[in-house]
């Protein structure tokens, strides 16, 4: 089988450094083993993303050297490759769940939603664990809180241990306790991500998901969804964050470390990559290199472990400016 990767970014925001380094990773496992690249953009999201986001974010990987054999101005076998162009999809893995008895409508308020922070810590991203409220109401309970509120669907999490391993940082298991019936559809009619990227994924064939660490810990609850769904899940890879000196992940706000703002310095490409090559430990220095120098460089990430961190000080800045 012919390995095929991704990278699948939100265009809610310039492109950091530190999704540069995921981008490259993916890129280089896929170059390494002559599998296809494929880019996706993640617009799921309407009231966040931005167009303008998505072209910027396409230019930056190809200044970088990152290119893709499919996805936006390329085409390809499986286009669209836009997430809010694929939403017939979704609806239809929707119905496939609902008639294997896998959903439950929740009726809970933003206001009940909140008051969950109490329950056990989740997802890192999620907060607490949903305790299930909704998910044993008669039909006349459901039948009288549909009339006054429209309902999300929410996926049945399995209470079993879900244990996978990362082909970089090892085995995980997650408790099923502490993943909680999650929502793939919200009342507004947005589809989750936890679903939209699974299906996705799926349609397009991806064989090797190479991503961020802070994605870790939505791993168990797509291989759930790929169960449920009788879809052959990937491989999955996660590499550590870019983070500063005060342990803070990158974020887009941080606009010094932007590709659009480094560019605009006059940075060149080569030498933002020989950083974060050496950063990675894919180098002992960081030296200018050019992506596809770095293709037979390739390895696990130096610290190993999803949990670790890459720490950008002072000394990658200056890097990345010095003449």
């Amino acid at each position: 089988m012919n390995r095929r990767g991704r990278f699948a970014p939100t265009p809610s925001g310039l492109l950091h450094i530190g999704n540069a380094f995921t981008a490259l990773a993916a890129w280089l496992q896929m170059r390494q083993c002559g599998g296809e690249f494929v880019l996706r953009i993640e617009d799921i999201d309407q009231a966040r993303s931005r167009p303008a986001y998505a072209e910027q974010l396409q230019n930056d990987l190809l200044w970088l050297g990152i290119d893709w054999d499919e996805g936006p101005g390329i085409g390809g076998p499986y286009a669209p490759y836009e997430q809010s162009r694929r939403e017939p999809l979704y609806m239809e893995a929707i119905e496939r769940l609902q008639q294997a008895g896998r959903l439950y409508p929740c009726y809970c308020s933003r206001r009940e939603l909140a008051s969950i922070g109490s329950a056990p810590h989740g997802l890192a991203s999620e907060g607490g664990v949903y305790p299930g409220r909704c998910r044993f109401l008669t039909a006349e309970e459901r039948q009288v809180k549909a009339a006054k509120k429209t309902p999300a669907l929410r996926f049945i999490m399995p209470q079993q241990e879900v244990t996978f391993r990362d082909m970089l940082s090892g085995t995980h298991t997650f408790s099923g306790d502490a993943l909680g019936d999650f929502v793939v559809k919200r009342a507004d009619g947005m589809f989750s991500y936890q679903l939209a990227v699974t299906v996705d994924d799926a349609a397009m064939g991806i064989t090797d998901v190479l991503r961020g660490a802070d994605l870790l810990d939505s791993t168990p609850r797509q291989l759930m969804l790929y169960e449920a769904l009788a879809l052959e899940a990937p491989a999955f890879a996660h590499v550590p964050l870019l983070v500063d000196e005060g342990g803070q992940r990158l974020s887009k706000r941080d606009r010094s470390l932007t590709l659009a703002s480094l560019r605009g310095e006059g940075v060149a490409p080569q030498r933002l990559l020989g950083a974060l090559a050496c950063l990675a430990g894919w180098v002992d220095r960081p030296e200018p290199l050019t992506a596809r120098e770095l293709i037979p460089r390739f390895g696990p990430v130096r610290p190993p472990g999803a949990q670790a961190k890459m720490i950008v000080d002072g000394t990658i800045r200056s890097l990345l400016t010095a003449n």
